[in-house]
């Protein structure tokens, strides 16, 4: 028989493994959830094949990213899309600069959530804005998909595939500018900040790599001053708010976490002023 003293023993090793086996779970589920959140910055803000391969296939998903694989059940606050197709064109070289930077250029977003209006930098980043001007007047943006919504350490919406993969193309590649602008202090794009993404992977071979994708920062995030910033947003912040409050789940075909709402690019205008 055994005895109370036994028993006692016996049950204070059975709470202690029980406790070791909470802790190393714990620790497992810190771990993973980080290779996400690594993952999620890096993916987040690559534009095109060769980053997105290297570093979508990193790690696992953390429980939050499983379950957010499962169908939102809040409503879109999105309309439905207007008819059309995403545009398929590419072009072998930049644009020939024809942007006057000395000139003011507002560009505004149509979307199926609302209008999002930006100025654009041509001082700062002349070659940047003269390319997005250039796929604007072609309709390259028009009814594309804005493909990524990172919520989580960083706080961006990304836009400017029309393959809606990430991994889409104009075909050329346009060099980094102005990637010491005094407003990216502490290494921190703020609030309001329109930036390039690029396949910058901390290698002189992945600079000068932007192309068409963008992206909208909606919170203060604490980036590496890597991609080209070329504008701020002058309207629309409530039209992010709405789409980032609708939250993200992750996209396994395209290693990233997308938006819930249904955020297309209606049509994408250039004007000087």
């Amino acid at each position: 028989m055994v005895s109370k003293d036994q028993r006692r023993r016996q049950l204070a090793r059975e709470k202690f493994e029980r406790q070791q086996q909470r802790r190393s779970a714990a620790r497992r589920k810190t771990k993973r959830r980080n290779v996400v959140i690594a993952s999620a910055v890096a993916v987040a803000l690559a534009a095109g094949g060769a980053v997105w391969a290297s570093v979508g296939l990193a790690g696992g998903t953390s429980d939050r990213a499983a379950a957010d694989e499962a169908p939102s059940k809040a409503p879109d606050p999105c309309d439905r899309p207007a008819k059309g197709t995403p545009s398929a064109k590419t072009w072998k070289k930049e644009p020939a600069m024809t942007v006057d930077t000395s000139a003011a250029y507002t560009a505004k977003l149509a979307t199926t959530c609302g209008a999002i209006t930006l100025k654009l930098d041509a001082g700062k980043a002349p070659h940047t804005v003269n390319s997005f001007a250039f796929l604007a007047a072609q309709g390259y943006f028009d009814h594309s998909k804005c493909h990524r919504l990172v919520d989580s350490d960083i706080h961006v919406l990304q836009c400017g595939d029309p393959k809606g993969t990430g991994r889409g193309t104009p075909g050329y590649t346009i060099p980094d500018e102005n990637l010491k602008d005094s407003r990216l202090k502490g290494g921190v794009y703020p609030a309001g900040t329109v930036a390039m993404a690029n396949r910058y992977s901390k290698t002189e071979e992945t600079r000068n790599t932007g192309g068409s994708q963008f992206f909208l920062v909606y919170q203060d995030s604490k980036l590496p001053p890597d991609y080209t910033p070329f504008g701020t947003i002058t309207g629309g912040m409530d039209v992010l708010r709405k789409i980032a409050d609708a939250g993200s789940r992750t996209d396994r075909s395209i290693g990233a976490t997308v938006p819930n709402a249904t955020v297309v690019i209606n049509r994408a205008t250039v004007t000087k002023s």
